[in-house]
Formats: C-alpha cells, structure tokens, sequence
C-alpha cells in the first residue's frame, strides 16, 4: 500500500493522464503503468490496477464515441476475435520483475516512436491488400496487441489507433472509438485473468479509481465532441517520455 503523500501525487498525475488519453480515445495504461513503476509499487500489482484504471476511463469513453456514432463494429471485431483470449492468457503470467520492466520499457520506446516520429507516415499512408490478407493482419495484430495488455497491464489501443490510420482502414474519430472499445474488453479479460491467479486489494487505490473516472469523463466528452486528437497525443507523448527518463534508472 502506497504512504498517502505518494497517493495524492499519483492521483493528481492520472487525473491529467486520464483526461489527456480519453480525449483520443485511450484508456491511459501505459503511463499509469510506468509511473507505478516509477513510483516502486509491486509488478503483481501494476497491471492489475492500470487494466482497471483503464476499464474506469473506456467505459465512459466508450459510451461517448458510440453515442457521437464514431464507432464501427466492423472494423473493430477482428481485432477482437484474436486479441481476448491472448488478454486472457496475458494476464494469468506473471513475469519476473526485470523482466517486467524490460517489456515495459520498450512499448514505452515503440509508443514514443509512435507519437512523434510516425505520425505524418499515418496520415499519407494507405494499405493495399485484398479482404482475406486484412483479416490475417487484423487478427495477427490483434493476438499481439492482446498478449501485451495482458501482460504488462496497457489496454494496447495506443498502438491500434495509429494503426487503423496506417492501413487505411478507418477515420481518426473511428480509429479513437476502436481503440477506446478495444482498450475496455481487452482490460476486462486481462482483469478477469488477474483476479483468477493473483490477489491485491483494489478497494486501496479507490482515490486513483475515483480521479480517472472524473479526467476520463471530461477528456472523452471533449474528445468525441470537440477537440482535434494531435496535441493531446504529443502532451501525453511529453509524460510517457518523462516517465521513460524515470524508469530508466530502475533498469540502468
């Protein structure tokens, strides 16, 4: 259990990640897992409490994109169909500390890449491949993605996103509501798992539950609505990059 001086920073700190991700459709995984890590609070515990800060965050989110129309079942389901039973197996390992923080770190390095060196490529890109070779790719991605919510306790949609756009497949808006759907099923599965094969007390990180939902609440309403998605990425590119710096030491 965190001392109540880190808790109240932590929560400040979500609140922010939390508004910053639900305005592009995230659930905020990544950089709440690197900041517990940052903070030294268990690996067991982590992706437990980061795949349900995450669920807290989508189901508002969710409901926001799909009330504005945004989201597309066709695009999103053969994400699905591979990516919940690899969440679910994701979630029932438990890995090594160092080993932990090492895949943690570098889908901190991939989401980084992602945010600030490929996004141009997204937006001229378009993917050339006939109905069958898209559903291979979808469900190939979409076990990967699963695996690694799973297992390191991020919902994957930061990676989904950009990728709808990469390919083609999907407006910005559409790929924000498959990311934020993709994100909650996937975070449920992985939380599902956790519970099933390792125990911590949730109900001590109720205030970390509690801020998400308000930042998730205010960011997806702005995000669905009204904001364009670049900044509020590169913002919350510039905490994952800090939290990167952090998490550096514990490995180096």
């Amino acid at each position: 259990m965190l001392d109540v001086s880190t808790l109240v920073l932590l929560a400040a700190l979500f609140l922010c990640v939390s508004y910053l991700s639900a305005s592009v459709g995230l659930g905020g995984g990544s950089t709440y897992t690197a900041l517990m890590a940052v903070f030294g609070m268990s690996a067991v515990a982590i992706p437990l409490i980061s795949l349900s800060l995450n669920l807290v965050v989508t189901t508002v989110g969710s409901y926001q994109y799909i009330r504005h129309r945004h989201a597309s079942w066709r695009l999103i389901i053969p994400f699905l169909i591979s990516s919940l039973p690899m969440a679910y197996w994701g979630g029932s390992i438990e890995l090594p500390k160092g080993y932990f923080y090492g895949l943690l770190f570098v889908s901190l390095l991939i989401v980084v890449a992602r945010i600030f060196f490929f996004e141009r490529v997204a937006l001229t890109w378009r993917w050339q491949m006939n109905g069958v070779g898209r559903m291979v790719v979808c469900l190939l991605l979409g076990a990967l993605l699963g695996f690694v919510a799973g297992v390191v306790g991020i919902g994957g949609g930061i990676y989904l996103v950009p990728l709808i756009i990469v390919l083609g497949l999907g407006t910005e808006k559409q790929a924000a509501a498959s990311g934020s759907i993709f994100i909650w099923l996937n975070s449920f599965t992985g939380v599902i798992a956790r519970l099933q094969h390792h125990s911590i007390e949730i109900i001590d990180y109720l205030p970390l539950i509690v801020v998400v939902f308000i930042g998730g609440t205010v960011g997806s309403f702005m995000g669905a609505a009204r904001l364009q998605p670049r900044t509020m990425q590169r913002i919350l590119g510039g905490i994952i990059v800090l939290a990167l710096c952090l998490l550096s030491r514990k490995l180096f």
